[in-house]
C-alpha cells in the first residue's frame, strides 16, 4: 500500500510499505477513505524528530471501510463505515470507564512514562502505524471504532477522530458560564472548532486572537470577535480586558501550545536536536523547555480573576517555567489533556446532520490527493494558501 512515511526534519515520503494484516482476534483493517493533517503532526514535522524512526507511517485522523475483522469482533463487520479515535484505547480499563480514554491503562507507554498510545505519534505514544496510508491495522475493534452512516461525504464525520472531540472538550473544561466571555487564542482547526462549539453551547461573547488575515476572516464570518495580535500587540490584554467589562474572560482556550508553525523557539529546538546523537537528542526533548509559552502567558494575563484556561495546545519540555505566584493569586483554574475521544462522542453525533450547526461539511479548506501529502505538509506549516484544514484522499 501507499503511505506517508517520516525520514527526518520536514522529509515525509509517500513510500510503498507492507499491507497491514489482522494480527488479534479483536482487529480489524480499514481502508481509508479521508485522513486529516493536525498541527500536532506539524510537531513530528519539526521537532520531535529524536523519538522517530525513518519509515515511520503519520497520522492519526482517519476514517474509511472495514476491510477485514478478526474472528473475535462482532461490534463492525466488512463493508461499515467507521471513524478512528486518535486515542488507542481498549474500552474497557479503569481509565477508559471513567471516561479518560487518552489515559488508557492497557496502552500506556510506561517506558516513557506517557498516557495511550496514539496512532501515528512518536515511540512517546507507542509508534503505532497511522492513518494516512491507504489501510490501517486498528485493534480492539469491538469498542475502538466508531460507526457512522453511509451518504454524506467523508467530510461530515472524519472530524470526530480528532478535530470535534479536542475542541468539544477544550470548550468543556473552560467552563465557560451561560452567556459568558471566552478568548480563544490561536485560530487553527481546533482553535476555529472551539469557537463554532462554544458559540452553539450558549457563550455570550467568543473572541479569537490570530495572524494570519485568512483564518480571522474565516471566523469571523461564524460570529466570532477576531483580533489581530499583529496588530494590537502589547496592548492586547487591553483591548480584550475593555470587551470583557474591565476583568477579563471568564475563560481561555489555549488553541497554539508549542507553536511549531515555524516558531523560532521550535526551530532553534529542531535544528538543536538534528546535531545530536538520538538518544541525547531524545533526552534534550524530554527534559529540557523548548517551548514558546507566549500563547500561554497570555492567557493567564488576560483571564478574569476566578476564571479558567483550557489547555488544548500541546506543550513539550519538562522544565518550561510558569508564573505560579499569579496563577495562585488569580485563582486560576487550569485545565489540560490530551482529548478523550469516545467520552464526547456520543455528545457530538446528534450534531452531525443535514442541519451542520458547527459548519463540519466545509471545514476543510483542502482536499489533498495523498501522493500530494509532502507539499501539503509544507503549505500547512509556512500557512500558505488559506490552509486551515486539510484532509487526504488515498
Amino acid at each position: 500500500m501507499k503511505a506517508l512515511t517520516w525520514h527526518d526534519r520536514r522529509d515525509v515520503r509517500v513510500e510503498t510499505v507492507p499491507d497491514p494484516v489482522v494480527r488479534d482476534p479483536d482487529d480489524v483493517v480499514v481502508r481509508v477513505t479521508s485522513s486529516g493533517l493536525c498541527g500536532s503532526d506539524l510537531h513530528l514535522y519539526e521537532v520531535l524528530g529524536p523519538f522517530l524512526d525513518p519509515g515511520d507511517i503519520l497520522g492519526h485522523e482517519p476514517m474509511g471501510i472495514v476491510e477485514d475483522t478478526g474472528p473475535g469482533v462482532t461490534a463492525v463487520r466488512t463493508g461499515d463505515r467507521v471513524v478512528i479515535p486518535f486515542n488507542v484505547s481498549c474500552g474497557t480499563c479503569h481509565t477508559c470507564g471513567r471516561g479518560l480514554h487518552s489515559q488508557c491503562e492497557t496502552t500506556q507507554v510506561r517506558e516513557y512514562g506517557s498516557g495511550a498510545a496514539l496512532f501515528g505519534y512518536t515511540k512517546l505514544y507507542g509508534q503505532v502505524p497511522g492513518g494516512q496510508a491507504e489501510l490501517l491495522r486498528v485493534p480492539f475493534g469491538n469498542n475502538l471504532p466508531i460507526k457512522v452512516p453511509h451518504g454524506p461525504e467523508d467530510d461530515r464525520y472524519v472530524f470526530l477522530s480528532d478535530v470535534l472531540p479536542t475542541a468539544w472538550q477544550a470548550v468543556e473544561y473552560a467552563a465557560v458560564p451561560e452567556g459568558g466571555s471566552l478568548v480563544v487564542l490561536g485560530l487553527g482547526p481546533i482553535g476555529d472548532m472551539s469557537c463554532r462549539i462554544a458559540l452553539h453551547r450558549g457563550a455570550g461573547r467568543v473572541i479569537g486572537v490570530d495572524l494570519v488575515p485568512e483564518r480571522l476572516e474565516r471566523a469571523a464570518g461564524r460570529g466570532v470577535h477576531v483580533l489581530d495580535l499583529g496588530e494590537h500587540g502589547k496592548d492586547l490584554p487591553d483591548v480584550i480586558r475593555d470587551l470583557t467589562g474591565g476583568r477579563g474572560p471568564d475563560a481561555v482556550v489555549d488553541a497554539v501550545g508549542m507553536e511549531a508553525h515555524g516558531s523560532p523557539a521550535a526551530g532553534l529546538a529542531a535544528r538543536a536536536t538534528g546535531l545530536l546523537p538520538s538518544a541525547l537528542a531524545a533526552r534534550l526533548m524530554e527534559h529540557v523547555g523548548v517551548d514558546r509559552l507566549h500563547a500561554l502567558h497570555l492567557a493567564i494575563d488576560i483571564v478574569r480573576r476566578g476564571g479558567t484556561i483550557s489547555l488544548s495546545g500541546v506543550y513539550g519540555g519538562q522544565t518550561d517555567p510558569l508564573p505560579l505566584l499569579t496563577m495562585f493569586d488569580k485563582q486560576i483554574q487550569l485545565r489540560m489533556g490530551q482529548a478523550n475521544v469516545h467520552r464526547w462522542a456520543g455528545e457530538i453525533l446528534p450534531l452531525l446532520t443535514d442541519d451542520d450547526p458547527l459548519g463540519v461539511d466545509t471545514f476543510a479548506t483542502h482536499h489533498v490527493p495523498l501522493t500530494e501529502a509532502p507539499a501539503a505538509y509544507e503549505m500547512f506549516q509556512k500557512k500558505q494558501d488559506g490552509a486551515v484544514k486539510v484532509l487526504f484522499k488515498p
